[in-house]
């Protein structure tokens, strides 16, 4: 892989390996090809910068290449990828049962912790001000507590009597998600919004010598790339939004 394609690195040859693998026992079975997004894995950034900029020396795939990154985390790796290689018959049976009982437990734990609200002049709020380390001013439940910087799942947990059974990993991901919910949901907008038109495919015999307004240095990158679809071809250096603009007008044009 890393003479083929540009990469370097036991773990770039082995990742293209996997999905070259994987692709080729879907083809054999008459099956669509997969790949992950980059909103979806690693392996789905490094293989996408690969098609659509190339490479002009080894490649390398570090965290600082995926613009999702902050959805890219070793903690919910499962949470991203099981479901999909339960799809392409990846994934066991085994690991498919403990994969769910995790997520669920993980639903479960949110819902107790959001159903749980504090009112400022309860009890209960008193013993909130020592887990948080300041006066409650307002009513608030559990789950919005967690989202505080100085709250631990720890703690919480202690003072709520709730989930105090449950696996370290179940009580790490509540915490994560809580933590960093509303930057999460930012980047999720983000991505929607990328992906308006990013699977857009791009007919194989398009001929973009007919496209107006493309300039010949764009008109040749497309030519001679030839992405697959305009997410790909936005993606390739150099290429405006404006380019992009204009190739969509053409091929709405040629659908009619």
């Amino acid at each position: 892989a890393g003479q083929i394609n540009g990469t370097t690195g036991y773990e770039e040859a082995a990742a293209q390996g996997l999905i070259a693998g994987l692709n080729a026992a879907r083809k054999a079975q008459g099956k669509d090809s997969w790949c992950p997004a980059r909103d979806e894995a690693y392996i789905g950034v490094m293989i996408d910068d690969l098609i659509a900029r190339g490479t002009s020396e080894p490649y390398r795939m570090f965290t600082s290449r995926a613009e999702y990154r902050l959805l890219l985390r070793e903690d919910n790796a499962d949470l991203r990828l099981t479901e999909a290689g339960r799809d392409l018959g990846l994934v066991g049976d085994a690991q498919w049962q403990f994969f769910n009982e995790k997520r669920e437990a993980i639903a479960k734990l949110q819902t107790e912790l959001s159903a749980k609200w504090v009112r400022k002049d309860s009890p209960e709020a008193l013993r909130v001000s020592e887990v948080w380390g300041k006066p409650l001013l307002r009513e608030v439940n559990l789950m919005a507590l967690l989202s505080r910087p100085e709250v631990t799942i720890t703690k919480l947990m202690a003072f709520a009597d709730e989930g105090l059974d449950m696996p370290e990993q179940v009580l790490q991901q509540v915490e994560i998600q809580a933590k960093y919910a509303g930057y999460i949901e930012r980047q999720k907008q983000d991505i929607e919004k990328a992906k308006r038109y990013d699977h857009l495919h791009i007919p194989e015999d398009l001929d973009f010598t007919l496209v107006k307004g493309l300039s010949n240095e764009v008109r040749e990158k497309f030519i001679r790339q030839r992405p697959e679809t305009l997410g790909l071809a936005s993606r390739i250096p150099g290429i405006t939004p404006a380019a992009i603009s204009l190739l969509l007008v053409y091929m709405k044009k040629q659908n009619g």
